[in-house]
Protein backbone atom coordinates (compact mmCIF):
# COMPACT_ATOMS: atom_id res chain seq x y z
CA UNK A 1 0.00 0.00 0.00
CA UNK A 2 1.21 3.50 -0.74
CA UNK A 3 2.29 5.80 2.06
CA UNK A 4 -0.41 8.36 2.95
CA UNK A 5 1.58 11.12 1.23
CA UNK A 6 2.16 9.09 -1.93
CA UNK A 7 0.26 9.52 -5.18
CA UNK A 8 -0.48 6.55 -7.41
CA UNK A 9 2.98 7.09 -8.91
CA UNK A 10 4.47 5.50 -5.74
CA UNK A 11 7.88 7.15 -5.71
CA UNK A 12 11.28 7.05 -4.10
CA UNK A 13 13.70 9.93 -4.68
CA UNK A 14 17.33 9.55 -5.70
CA UNK A 15 19.70 12.37 -4.80
CA UNK A 16 16.68 14.30 -3.58
CA UNK A 17 15.39 15.25 -7.03
CA UNK A 18 15.23 12.20 -9.32
CA UNK A 19 11.95 10.29 -8.97
CA UNK A 20 12.20 6.51 -9.08
CA UNK A 21 9.14 4.30 -9.48
CA UNK A 22 8.81 1.75 -6.70
CA UNK A 23 6.37 -0.20 -8.86
CA UNK A 24 8.82 -0.60 -11.74
CA UNK A 25 12.14 0.06 -9.97
CA UNK A 26 13.13 2.53 -12.67
CA UNK A 27 13.98 6.27 -12.69
CA UNK A 28 11.73 8.65 -14.56
CA UNK A 29 14.56 10.31 -16.43
CA UNK A 30 18.23 9.72 -17.16
CA UNK A 31 20.66 10.08 -14.29
CA UNK A 32 23.06 11.51 -16.89
CA UNK A 33 20.84 14.45 -17.81
CA UNK A 34 17.12 14.03 -18.31
CA UNK A 35 16.54 17.09 -20.48
CA UNK A 36 19.47 16.31 -22.76
CA UNK A 37 18.16 12.75 -23.12
CA UNK A 38 14.70 14.03 -24.09
CA UNK A 39 16.19 16.33 -26.70
CA UNK A 40 18.34 13.55 -28.14
CA UNK A 41 15.81 10.71 -28.11
CA UNK A 42 12.35 12.20 -28.48
CA UNK A 43 12.91 15.51 -30.23
CA UNK A 44 15.82 14.70 -32.53
CA UNK A 45 14.55 11.13 -32.90
CA UNK A 46 11.37 12.53 -34.46
CA UNK A 47 13.20 15.27 -36.42
CA UNK A 48 11.77 17.95 -34.16
CA UNK A 49 11.47 20.89 -34.06
CA UNK A 50 12.09 20.88 -37.82
CA UNK A 51 8.78 19.13 -38.63
CA UNK A 52 6.62 21.27 -36.37
CA UNK A 53 3.84 23.15 -38.15
CA UNK A 54 0.60 24.58 -36.77
CA UNK A 55 -1.63 21.73 -35.64
CA UNK A 56 1.16 19.13 -35.50
CA UNK A 57 0.14 16.41 -33.03
CA UNK A 58 2.55 14.61 -30.73
CA UNK A 59 1.33 11.62 -28.68
CA UNK A 60 3.12 9.82 -25.89
CA UNK A 61 3.01 6.62 -23.88
CA UNK A 62 4.14 7.43 -20.36
CA UNK A 63 3.75 11.07 -19.25
CA UNK A 64 5.81 10.70 -16.08
CA UNK A 65 7.11 14.09 -14.97
CA UNK A 66 6.00 15.83 -18.16
CA UNK A 67 9.62 16.49 -19.12
CA UNK A 68 9.06 15.55 -22.76
CA UNK A 69 6.12 17.95 -22.97
CA UNK A 70 8.21 20.73 -21.43
CA UNK A 71 11.05 20.14 -23.90
CA UNK A 72 8.55 20.23 -26.78
CA UNK A 73 7.02 23.45 -25.46
CA UNK A 74 10.46 25.01 -25.24
CA UNK A 75 11.01 24.61 -29.00
CA UNK A 76 7.46 25.01 -30.37
CA UNK A 77 6.91 28.39 -32.01
CA UNK A 78 3.48 27.60 -33.49
CA UNK A 79 0.41 26.04 -31.85
CA UNK A 80 0.76 22.26 -31.66
CA UNK A 81 -1.08 19.48 -29.83
CA UNK A 82 0.13 16.90 -27.33
CA UNK A 83 -1.70 13.85 -25.97
CA UNK A 84 -0.17 11.58 -23.35
CA UNK A 85 -1.35 8.36 -21.73
CA UNK A 86 -0.43 7.83 -18.07
CA UNK A 87 -1.64 5.09 -15.72
CA UNK A 88 0.00 6.33 -12.52
CA UNK A 89 0.07 10.14 -12.45
CA UNK A 90 2.13 12.15 -10.00
CA UNK A 91 0.52 14.79 -7.83
CA UNK A 92 1.44 18.51 -8.19
CA UNK A 93 3.90 18.43 -5.29
CA UNK A 94 5.76 15.50 -6.80
CA UNK A 95 5.84 17.21 -10.17
CA UNK A 96 7.25 20.36 -8.58
CA UNK A 97 9.98 18.37 -6.85
CA UNK A 98 10.93 16.65 -10.10
CA UNK A 99 10.79 19.88 -12.10
CA UNK A 100 13.24 21.55 -9.70
CA UNK A 101 15.98 19.60 -11.49
CA UNK A 102 15.36 21.70 -14.64
CA UNK A 103 15.48 25.41 -13.68
CA UNK A 104 15.62 26.56 -17.31
CA UNK A 105 12.10 25.14 -17.76
CA UNK A 106 10.69 26.81 -14.62
CA UNK A 107 8.17 29.07 -16.36
CA UNK A 108 6.84 26.26 -18.55
CA UNK A 109 6.72 23.73 -15.72
CA UNK A 110 4.69 26.21 -13.64
CA UNK A 111 2.14 26.36 -16.47
CA UNK A 112 2.01 22.57 -16.53
CA UNK A 113 1.38 22.31 -12.81
CA UNK A 114 -1.24 25.06 -12.87
CA UNK A 115 -3.28 23.11 -15.40
CA UNK A 116 -2.47 19.64 -14.13
CA UNK A 117 -5.62 19.06 -12.04
CA UNK A 118 -7.76 19.50 -15.17
CA UNK A 119 -5.66 17.18 -17.37
CA UNK A 120 -6.17 19.69 -20.22
CA UNK A 121 -3.94 22.74 -20.26
CA UNK A 122 -1.61 24.90 -22.32
CA UNK A 123 2.15 25.00 -21.94
CA UNK A 124 3.70 27.65 -24.15
CA UNK A 125 2.39 26.93 -27.65
CA UNK A 126 1.36 23.37 -26.80
CA UNK A 127 -2.24 22.35 -26.10
CA UNK A 128 -1.90 19.28 -23.89
CA UNK A 129 -4.30 16.56 -22.85
CA UNK A 130 -3.39 13.82 -20.39
CA UNK A 131 -5.49 10.66 -20.63
CA UNK A 132 -5.32 8.86 -17.32
CA UNK A 133 -5.52 5.08 -17.48
CA UNK A 134 -3.95 1.92 -18.84
CA UNK A 135 -2.87 2.63 -22.41
CA UNK A 136 -3.86 -0.89 -23.44
CA UNK A 137 -7.50 0.11 -23.05
CA UNK A 138 -7.27 3.91 -23.35
CA UNK A 139 -5.41 4.06 -26.66
CA UNK A 140 -7.85 1.85 -28.61
CA UNK A 141 -10.66 4.15 -27.47
CA UNK A 142 -8.81 7.30 -28.57
CA UNK A 143 -10.01 8.87 -31.81
CA UNK A 144 -6.90 10.89 -32.56
CA UNK A 145 -3.92 10.33 -34.82
CA UNK A 146 -0.43 11.54 -34.02
CA UNK A 147 2.22 12.89 -36.35
CA UNK A 148 4.94 11.79 -33.92
CA UNK A 149 5.07 9.41 -30.97
CA UNK A 150 7.23 9.57 -27.86
CA UNK A 151 7.36 5.95 -26.62
CA UNK A 152 8.57 6.57 -23.08
CA UNK A 153 7.33 3.84 -20.80
CA UNK A 154 9.58 2.35 -18.17
CA UNK A 155 12.15 -0.23 -19.28
CA UNK A 156 10.60 -3.02 -21.38
CA UNK A 157 12.15 -5.54 -19.00
CA UNK A 158 10.34 -3.96 -16.03
CA UNK A 159 7.17 -2.64 -17.69
CA UNK A 160 6.47 -5.12 -20.54
CA UNK A 161 2.76 -4.17 -20.65
CA UNK A 162 3.60 -0.90 -22.39
CA UNK A 163 5.66 -2.50 -25.16
CA UNK A 164 3.57 -5.46 -26.35
CA UNK A 165 2.63 -6.26 -29.93
CA UNK A 166 -1.04 -5.35 -29.50
CA UNK A 167 -0.23 -1.92 -28.08
CA UNK A 168 2.38 -1.19 -30.75
CA UNK A 169 -0.28 -2.07 -33.32
CA UNK A 170 -2.57 0.48 -31.71
CA UNK A 171 0.22 3.06 -31.88
CA UNK A 172 0.48 2.44 -35.62
CA UNK A 173 -3.29 2.63 -36.09
CA UNK A 174 -3.24 6.00 -34.32
CA UNK A 175 -0.42 7.43 -36.43
CA UNK A 176 -0.98 9.78 -39.34
CA UNK A 177 0.44 8.85 -42.77
CA UNK A 178 4.17 9.53 -42.68
CA UNK A 179 4.11 9.77 -38.90
CA UNK A 180 7.08 8.80 -36.78
CA UNK A 181 8.11 7.37 -33.44
CA UNK A 182 11.20 7.49 -31.26
CA UNK A 183 12.17 5.62 -28.12
CA UNK A 184 15.25 5.17 -25.97
CA UNK A 185 15.02 1.36 -26.14
CA UNK A 186 16.55 -0.85 -28.80
CA UNK A 187 15.19 -4.10 -27.34
CA UNK A 188 14.72 -6.62 -30.11
CA UNK A 189 11.17 -7.61 -29.21
CA UNK A 190 10.10 -3.94 -29.18
CA UNK A 191 11.66 -3.31 -32.58
CA UNK A 192 10.00 -6.42 -33.98
CA UNK A 193 6.62 -5.41 -32.58
CA UNK A 194 6.90 -1.97 -34.16
CA UNK A 195 7.98 -3.46 -37.50
CA UNK A 196 5.10 -5.94 -37.41
CA UNK A 197 2.74 -3.02 -36.76
CA UNK A 198 3.86 -1.36 -39.99
CA UNK A 199 6.69 0.96 -38.95
CA UNK A 200 9.97 1.14 -40.82
CA UNK A 201 12.32 0.79 -37.85
CA UNK A 202 15.95 1.82 -37.60
CA UNK A 203 18.53 2.10 -34.87
CA UNK A 204 20.30 5.32 -33.99
CA UNK A 205 22.99 6.36 -31.56
CA UNK A 206 21.72 6.19 -27.99
CA UNK A 207 22.15 8.83 -25.32
CA UNK A 208 25.06 9.17 -22.89
CA UNK A 209 26.94 6.02 -23.72
CA UNK A 210 23.88 3.92 -24.52
CA UNK A 211 24.77 2.13 -27.72
CA UNK A 212 21.43 2.34 -29.55
CA UNK A 213 17.93 3.79 -29.49
CA UNK A 214 15.10 3.18 -31.98
CA UNK A 215 13.25 5.45 -34.35
CA UNK A 216 11.08 4.99 -37.40
CA UNK A 217 8.20 6.06 -39.58
CA UNK A 218 4.93 4.52 -40.61
CA UNK A 219 4.90 2.58 -43.85
CA UNK A 220 2.75 4.70 -46.22
CA UNK A 221 0.17 2.03 -47.05
CA UNK A 222 -0.76 1.43 -43.37
CA UNK A 223 -1.32 5.12 -42.78
CA UNK A 224 -3.99 5.08 -45.49
CA UNK A 225 -5.69 1.91 -44.24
Amino acid sequence: MNDPDQSSADLDWRDGAIPVSRRFDDPYFSLNGGLDETRHVFLAGNDLPGRLVPGFHVAELGFGTGLNLLALAQVATDPVRFTSFEAFPMDPQELARAHSAFPELAALSAQLRDGWPHRRFRVGQVEAEIIEGDARTALPAWTGRADAWFLDGFSPAKNPELWGEDLMRQVALHTAPGGSFATYTAAGHVRRALAAAGFQVSRAQGFAGKRHMSRGSLAPDLGDA
